[in-house]
């Protein structure tokens, strides 16, 4: 691998020495008009001020990182304000302590430290040539920076963009938004491919089968468990928990010295933070033998320095009105697909790609200076904002560009640390872009489930109905009843229809039914539904006399794709409108309803048949490859989670000098065996625990 870009003599001393007389002078400047402005601010001698600004530098640089040591939880909870509050109030004190000087309350004193904290990040950004110099300084500046590196064999960080497809990056390349990438490409120093994700191309899966190796099990984000009467959520920590621990033997990709960052689980990691499946862990919940990681992790370093505080604060702010300013820009404009975005979503928006990442960045150099032997950490924020603004849209680029600067400067920043380091860049799945299932048809997937089951109509009360559904309905009136198979089940249900009554509910359900003993759950674009009064996998014959009119309804639909149901005659089928597949012989009637879905579509559905928990039905929307586009069963407009289209081709980006894959990469596991030959090929021990490992901090 050529070296990082800016290599060789890595800070500039000279600078240093440079900004540290430039703050102190222009924070004896600030201070002398704050003295004129500022009512309760006074001083009454020309030294005062020079006094003061350097006792305000003391504080910062030295006095805060200590007292952050104890008080590190109020300045994570308050994102680092409280900080401010604890300046200032030595601030206060010290008034008392240099003669002539009057700071009348905390209030004032809060409000000089602010101030001098911006000129502060004013001074640095005048004396850096951008904001990459900003950023290598400080991290030159932090414990176990050094230019020196031992014989060690190579870290590797991994880093995850999550959501970026291999189309949409190589789009991304050829218009040049992502320029670290292009650059590594030009140079040869990194390799492109591509691999394909497992049927459920979500994180929950793909991270899952990434860091542990095995991903059984995983039906979507959110599926529906029969016993305990469960929705399983990856997003839940206590379900996350539990997707581990079946899921892990000890010998993750991360089993050995490493570190996870904003990850759903930890890949046997003894090192995380901003890890789903170790918050049980911390709370004392999680699984006995682990200890707690420690509560500073990742944090720590960030929050030391009150401009951080400050510079979070306003990225978080200006995250907000870019995402006011894209949403309001797609409305005029009349952009199409779009959905309503939200209230709420700016702030998750700023949390994810200002907030979370650059916390995340900070425990990612932590980890580097430590000597730890890998990291894999996951940069959330393109797949939030395109999930509401679009794949390609242009404030969904501006993230990816934001995402690629920051990886470059993880690249340079490896020069600092005290062993060798590769970085491995990839993703977990891509992104299918679509019109939403409830907005085009007028009904969520549940609904419509719901409906054919036989539940009241309740479509007149369907969120995000589009004001063109009247239209949508239409066509689906239209299309209705002229499908093979829907025409061959029909006939079916009138040979086998039993006049039995309707199922009886339970009365202490957990989970709603869409419809008496029906839960339907969606996750991205697919879609899985459970009868609950029936235990363990219910076959097709069962279906069909229960719910006559269900599987007809749901292949006719023209925002389905297909449907994977067992049969009690031919084993797993899958349902498509104009023909069907059986998965145990390969005999296709009809059109095959997988065509048009990857080349591995048929292995792919094949394996989640073969899960013990897989639902009784399992939906995936309808891909056009036309116009490269299916309706995601959730509100959104880039989306993922089954198959068809770009969701389910992610990328891998890895250095020259690792050895090329020999093989197309199917499923997650399989990436997880790629990864872990290659730590092995550069001399990392293979972890032979037989349990998960402790978690440490």
């Amino acid at each position: 691998m050529s070296p990082p870009e800016g290599a060789g003599r890595v800070v500039r001393g000279g600078r240093v020495l440079l900004r540290v007389i430039a703050v102190w002078v222009l924070t004896t400047g600030a201070l002398n008009l704050l003295d004129g402005l500022l009512v309760g601010f006074e001083m009454t001698s020309w030294w005062q001020p020079t006094v003061l600004a350097l006792a305000l530098g003391v504080l910062s640089a030295v006095v805060w990182p200590l007292i952050l040591r104890v008080a590190l939880p109020v300045a994570l909870f308050t994102l680092g304000v409280a900080s401010y509050l604890v300046i200032g109030a030595a601030l206060l004190l010290l008034s008392f302590a240099i003669p002539g000087v009057t700071i009348v309350n905390l209030s004032t004193a809060v409000g000089v430290a602010m101030v001098m904290s911006v000129v502060g990040a004013l001074v640095s950004g005048l004396l850096a040539i951008d904001e990459d110099e900003i950023f290598f300084r400080r991290a030159a500046r932090r414990p176990g920076a050094t230019s020196d590196t031992d014989d060690r064999p190579p870290g590797v960080l991994f880093l995850q963009v999550d959501g970026l497809g291999h189309d949409t990056l190589r789009r991304a390349l050829r218009s040049g938004e992502m320029p670290v990438f292009s650059r590594w490409l030009a140079e040869g120093s990194h390799r492109l491919t591509h691999w394909n994700t497992d049927w459920s191309s979500q994180t929950g899966a793909s991270v899952c089968g990434i860091l542990h190796g095995d991903s059984s099990g995983i039906l979507g984000f959110r599926w529906y468990e029969k016993p305990g009467d469960h929705v399983m959520a990856c997003s839940n920590p206590e379900d996350a928990a539990e997707i581990e621990r079946r899921a892990s033997d000890g010998r993750g990709l991360l089993a050995v010295d490493g570190a996870g960052h904003g990850n759903l689980f930890t890949g046997d990691a003894p090192y995380v933070s901003l890890t789903m499946s170790a918050v049980p862990v911390l709370s004392g919940r999680g699984r006995r033998g682990r200890h707690h990681v420690a509560s500073g992790y990742g944090y720590f370093a960030y929050f030391a320095s009150p401009v951080n505080a400050l510079r979070t604060l306003g990225g978080a702010v200006a995250e907000i009105v870019r995402e006011l300013r894209a949403s309001i820009t797609q409305r005029q404009r009349r952009v199409f697909p779009r959905v309503h975005r939200g209230l709420w979503f700016p702030f998750v928006r700023a949390g994810t790609n200002v907030i979370a990442r650059d916390v995340v960045v900070s425990a990612i150099i932590e980890d580097m200076f430590d000597g730890r032997a890998c990291v894999y950490a996951d940069f959330l924020g393109y797949d939030e904002v395109s999930h509401y603004s679009g794949v390609e849209r242009w404030d969904s680029l501006a993230v990816l560009r934001d995402i690629d600067q920051h990886i470059g400067r993880l690249h340079r920043a490896t020069q600092l640390a005290p062993r060798r380091y590769l970085v491995v860049c990839l993703s977990d799945h891509g992104q299918t872009q679509g019109w939403a299932f409830a907005d085009r048809f007028g009904e969520s997937v549940e609904e419509l489930v719901g409906r054919l089951c036989g539940a009241p109509d309740t479509t007149h009360g369907a969120t995000g109905r589009s004001e063109k559904g009247w239209q949508a309905g239409t066509v689906l009136a239209e299309a209705s009843g002229r499908g093979f198979v829907a025409n061959r089940l029909r006939e079916r249900v009138e040979r086998v229809r039993a006049e039995e009554p309707a199922p009886h509910v339970a009365q202490d359900e957990r989970v709603p039914r869409v419809a008496p003993g029906v839960v339907a759950v969606a996750s991205g674009h697919m879609a899985m539904v459970s009868f609950t009064d029936h235990e363990g996998r219910v076959e097709l014959e069962t279906i069909e006399r229960e719910f006559p009119d269900l599987l007809p309804g749901l292949v006719d639909h023209p925002g389905i794709g297909f449907l994977l149901v067992r049969s009690a005659e031919f084993g797993p089928v899958v349902l498509g409108r104009d023909g069907l597949h059986r998965l145990a012989t390969g005999v296709v009637l009809g059109e095959d309803p997988l065509a048009g879905y990857g080349p591995h579509a048929a292995d792919l559905v094949r394996r989640v048949d073969t899960f013990d928990n897989c639902a009784d039905l399992m939906i995936n929307s309808r891909y056009d490859p036309a116009t490269e586009e299916a309706p995601p069963f959730e509100p959104h407009v880039g989306s993922h989670g089954g198959l068809g289209g770009a969701q389910s081709r992610g990328f891998l980006l890895h250095p020259a000098v690792l050895p090329a894959p020999d093989h197309e990469i199917v499923g997650a596991g399989d990436l997880h065996r790629v990864l872990r030959g290659w730590l092995t090929h550069l001399g990392h021990p293979v972890p032979d625990a037989v349990r998960p490992a402790e978690v440490t901090g």
